[in-house]
């Protein structure tokens, strides 16, 4: 009981956080779904971290419904009709993400929202349209109220995604985060400029590798949450992580982590996905009751699991004996090598692994490149990326996530801040863009260093926010906390900043 009452005590928490708080105490306290001992030892040790899932799932982690679906049959749950014009359609989409769960406990999708607004945007006066979807994404900034709220754009241009981009830059609103899917072939460089001119302003939209994403997922895919690649109508059961420094403590060189200590820990977190998307399917009543499912919104074959890691710089540098990061991975060609090993050994082993109820994904999980926590600290940075303080000139950087993004269908990205300048030479931006992805990048974020809305690990938040944390308010969005955690425990905002010219 007194972890409860801390946090109804807890004078940062607005109602709204309270209670998805006590939910997943609640959450923790069954021991229904249990594991093997060794799990647990890695566990406590810090090496697999389940992300805060809690021990009794009821719903996915993360949900990517079919809002087509939805604007051409509505929805009998909801009593909800196919909109025929804007103001139907924005109030339709508002009613429904309040009925779309997550982790989070909000929808981490919400839809590709130019390509399904556009139909009735263009019969409407620009104006008036320009109006309603302001009063749209206002409601989704007070009443979604979750950086991992994720909208699509693109990839080709549209009257949507324009007045969508001019009232990001206007609201400077950290939710939702955004994405722009950019193909060269469809993409014109008008409107990647723009949505460059807006990414620096407002810390989105990323740019998300097209070609790459409809390669692995075919073309009805999301980029949702952070930057996790899904399929429409399906999602992600769970996502744990390996840390994988933690992981490597106990070997005695980099043969016997790759021959012992990595295949013993992927297969725990292996038997924990396993286990827990079991329980989701078999046990609660989600996949049986919800009427995202019985209506055909998500369907249960569409979804997957996802395979998160951690930490590989600080693995790799603690494997060769490197105490100096800025001569470790991603700087020293021996560490960042001994990483593709490790990615390599991690893709072949859950590669052949048979995941249960993934049948769109030929019963496989897919890897995911985790951003990190706010109690992570500096000893694990996220995902594949070089450690905050390490990084070198942003080409070289972007040289390094070239070599590791193709392990990651189920995302993955880094995070470059700029100085004033670059708002003078969009264009120099995008052909760093374009070339990067050319190569083999998945995505890219990017934000001014003087912006208030920033990039944290993948989600967004406002330093004024950060600020009316440190001073015991409370916080509208749900994610301001752990940006305040992240940068006081790992320097996250602390990035290098990139100088043109440099």
């Amino acid at each position: 009981m007194s972890e409860a009452l801390n946090i109804i005590q807890d004078p940062t928490l607005t109602y709204r956080q309270e209670l998805i708080a006590l939910a997943r105490l609640g959450e923790s306290t069954d021991d229904s779904l249990r594991y093997s001992d060794a799990y647990y030892e890695a566990k406590a040790k810090g090496a697999l971290c389940d992300l805060n899932e809690g021990i009794m799932p009821y719903r996915p982690r993360y949900i990517c419904p079919d809002y087509d679906l939805l604007f051409e049959k509505g929805c009998k749950f909801l009593d909800l009709e196919p909109p025929t014009d804007l103001l139907e359609a924005v109030n339709v989409l508002e009613i429904f993400y309040c009925h779309v769960p997550s982790i989070t406990t909000y929808p981490v999708y919400v839809g590709d929202l130019d390509r399904l607004l556009e139909p009735f945007v263009i019969k409407e006066d620009r104006a008036y349209a320009k109006k309603v979807l302001g009063l749209f994404l206002r409601n989704i900034d007070r009443v979604q109220t979750d950086s991992f709220v994720h909208a699509d754009i693109g990839p080709a241009d549209s009257v949507t995604a324009r007045i969508l981009l001019e009232l990001t830059e206007e609201m400077q609103l950290a939710i939702p985060n955004i994405t722009l899917r950019y193909d060269p072939d469809i993409t014109s460089d008008d409107f990647a400029l723009a949505c460059v001119r807006c990414m620096l302003k407002t810390a989105k939209p990323s740019f998300a590798n097209h070609g790459m994403f409809r390669s692995e997922w075919g073309d009805r895919y999301a980029i949702a949450s952070c930057y996790n690649g899904l399929t429409i109508g399906g999602g992600g059961y769970t996502l744990p992580r390996m840390r994988l420094y933690e992981c490597s403590l106990n070997a005695k060189s980099p043969e016997d982590f790759l021959e012992n200590e990595l295949p013993r820990h992927i297969d725990l977190q292996l038997e924990y996905m396993d286990k827990r998307v079991k329980f989701i399917v078999e046990q609660s009543t989600f996949f049986k009751d919800n009427f995202l499912v019985t209506e055909g919104f998500v369907r249960q074959e569409n979804f997957t699991g996802m395979f998160g890691v951690v930490g590989l710089a600080e693995c790799c540098n603690h494997l060769l004996g490197i105490k100096d990061v800025h001569h470790g991975f991603g700087l020293n060609p021996e560490a960042t090598e001994l990483g593709i090993r490790i990615m390599e050994a991690i893709e072949k082993r859950v590669s052949e692994h048979e995941a249960p109820y993934c049948d769109a994904f030929g019963h496989r999980y897919r890897l995911h490149a985790q951003v990190g926590i706010d109690t992570d600290g500096m000893d694990d940075s996220p995902g594949t990326r070089i450690p905050i303080g390490a990084e070198p000139d942003m080409l070289s950087q972007l040289e390094v996530n070239e070599k590791f993004h193709r392990f990651f269908p189920t995302g993955t990205g880094d995070i470059f801040k700029f100085e004033e300048t670059w708002t003078k030479t969009p264009e120099a931006v995008l052909s760093i863009i374009k070339g990067s992805l050319a190569k083999g990048l998945r995505y890219f974020s990017g934000y001014l260093e003087n912006n208030d809305v920033v990039r944290v690990t993948g989600y967004l938040v406002k330093k004024s926010e950060i600020e009316k944390l440190r001073q015991k308010k409370q916080s509208l969005n749900n994610v301001t906390v752990f940006g305040m955690g992240a940068q006081d425990g790992g320097h996250a905002l602390d990035r290098r900043v990139q100088e043109f010219g440099a």
